[in-house]
Parts: structure tokens; sequence; C-alpha cells
């Protein structure tokens, strides 16, 4: 159950460290599956992080908890269709922070449809996901680079339109 108030905010600087230590987390790196070639490399990191940070189609926020930073959200443009992803901290798994701050995004997200990927193992992301109102509508085999392998990876879609929200962010 979730204690504490969940909150969506731009990435700083300052808090980039953090953000990189929790994308390393080797459990986390296996149950996400499909992540950064080298989760250790910072500098591939960083380059990744400035690009999305860049983009006018891409929204990215620190989610916290409390006030404390336990993960990212973003949602992005990747041939032609919106992504949504998010990266919460291992220690905060199960209390309902990934799906508090995925509500919060599709608010500032007005886009549909709006789609998703999840490894079809990884059956937290993919409750998150559909308690959203995201559909399975289909799977998909890929190379993951954590798991160093082919995978199953379940492709998701929301297309309802967001509540009392128009127009563009």
């Amino acid at each position: 159950m979730l204690m504490g108030e969940v909150a969506l905010r731009p990435i700083d600087d300052s808090d980039l460290d953090a953000l990189f230590e929790l994308m390393r987390d080797p459990e986390s790196v296996r149950m996400a599956a499909f992540t950064a070639k080298d989760p250790d490399d910072r500098a591939a990191f960083d380059a990744h992080m400035a690009k999305i940070r860049a983009s006018p189609e891409t929204i990215n926020r620190a989610v916290t908890l409390d006030g404390r930073l336990v993960g990212s959200i973003a949602s992005f443009v990747i041939e032609g269709d919106t992504e949504v992803t998010y990266w919460i901290d291992r220690s905060f798994w199960g209390q309902g922070i990934a799906s508090r701050a995925l509500a919060l995004l599709l608010e500032l997200n007005p886009v549909r449809p709006l789609f998703a990927r999840a490894a079809s193992d990884n059956t937290g992301s993919l409750k998150v996901l559909q308690k959203a109102g995201f559909a399975i509508t289909g799977t998909e085999v890929a190379f993951a680079n954590a798991r160093n392998t082919e995978i199953e990876e379940t492709i998701l879609r929301l297309d309802e339109p967001a509540r009392g929200h128009g127009g563009l962010h």
C-alpha cells in the first residue's frame, strides 16, 4: 500500500547520480530486460539523458515519494508512436508508486494512443500498465540487453483520452 505522496517534477542535474545508480541495480536491470547495453557505462547514460532531456517530444520526470527521489518516468516518440517508460527504485516496488506516477504522467501527456512495452515475465509492470487502462495488443520477440538473449516482450496500448485535459502539454 502506498504511504506518502507521489509527485513528478522535472529531472535536475543533481538527480543524475542517483538515477544512474538506480538504473544499474542488477535485479532491476534483469527485470526491465530492455536496458542500456552496459548499465555501468556512465558516459553512455549521460549522453542518453542529455539527448532525452533536450527532446521537445519527450516528457521526462523524476518520481518522488514525500520529496525523495525514487525513480523516473517518461513518454517519448519512437517511430511515430508515443511510448511510456518508468523505473522505480527496487526497494520501493509493490507500494503503488509506479501506478501513481503513471497516472500523473497520463494527466501530463494527453496524446492517445499511448504505447508501452514490458518483458512478458515482468508481471509487476504489466499489472501497473493494465491498471492504468493499457490493453495488451500483442507480443514480439526482441533482444534484451540485460539478459543477453531474445525474450518475449508484451506490447500494450492506451486509447482513452486523458480525462479533463485537452490540447498539448
